[in-house]
């Protein structure tokens, strides 16, 4: 199961479009989850923490999430948004290693959500304050009528492959020793393997033929959908981009085996279990 996908919540949307009917779901059946700002609320169980709809003020701002059996499930957005990417942040590195992959899927959800909400509280169009509208799936301004969406942002992460070895890089910001696929994000008027060529060109010098499609990950930190390729190198030599990779090297079968195995002698350390460049390294190892 890949982190953050398969939330167990009926996300409902006729009852999004149903003022009337969400509001009958706003009872004593209904359910908070918990959260510390951003960060999830975990409880003994190691479960998230919900609570009740009485636990926030008549002017909280709410965001159904969807439905648990009969009952709805909603979250608060909070006074600020993220103030930071998740290498920043320990504590969520250590919520994501604790919860189930369903509970994983519904704060990565939830938080998407609440974060869209607190920096979006105001119109791109025309400065004017928005309120949620549509569950909060959808924000309206009063002042000139735009209506904004939560956005996702789409991000490709690659595995380059050239005569059975892959291409793995680090950012300055990784732990030490840490490797992993290139990624970017997929820019305007271009295709997503037009990005996987793109992003490998311009950061290593590589040029890259036939990509195809892996994988996919919804990445709530602020909210990516990472799109995971395969892509042949047509040559292996690399001109590092310093101002976005620390460093770039080609690994054996052998080598990425032995990160992927916590070898304590291997040449690298390979991604955690919850980033999808695990997954897709591993997809690689099984074929």
């Amino acid at each position: 199961m890949i982190a953050f996908a398969g939330s167990p919540l009926d996300r409902a949307d006729q009852l999004r479009v149903d003022p009337a009917a969400l509001a009958e779901r706003m009872d004593a059946r209904a359910r908070l989850l918990r959260l510390d700002g951003l960060m999830p609320v975990i409880g003994g169980d190691g479960m998230l923490e919900w609570g009740s709809l009485a636990e926030v003020g008549d002017d909280a701002e709410i965001v159904f999430l969807g439905l648990d059996g009969d009952r709805a499930c909603f979250v608060a957005v909070p006074g600020e948004g993220a103030g930071g990417p998740a290498y920043s942040m320990p504590a969520v590195w250590q919520a994501m290693s604790v919860l189930s992959s369903a509970d994983l899927a519904i704060y990565g959800g939830a938080r998407s959500l609440a974060d869209w909400h607190a920096r979006h509280r105001f119109c791109a169009r025309c400065g004017g304050r928005t309120s949620p509208a549509k569950g909060g799936w959808q924000r309206n301004c009063a002042s000139c009528g735009a209506e904004h969406f939560p956005r996702t942002d789409p991000v490709t992460i690659m595995l380059v492959e050239h005569g059975d070895r892959l291409l793995l890089a680090r950012q300055p910001r990784f732990p030490p020793q840490r490797f992993s696929a290139p990624a970017g994000f997929v820019e305007p008027g271009e295709t997503i393997e037009e990005a996987v060529r793109r992003e490998i060109l311009e950061e290593t010098g590589i040029t890259t033929g036939e990509v195809t499609y892996v994988a996919s990950q919804p990445w709530p930190f602020p909210s990516q959908l990472m799109i995971g390729c395969h892509a042949v190198a047509l040559d292996d030599a690399i001109t590092l981009d310093e101002n976005e990779l620390e460093e770039a090297h080609w690994f054996s079968r052998d080598e990425i085996a032995a990160a992927m195995a916590r070898d304590e002698n291997a040449r690298f350390i390979a991604p955690p279990p919850q980033a999808i460049a695990h997954n897709l390294l591993q997809w690689w190892l099984d074929r």
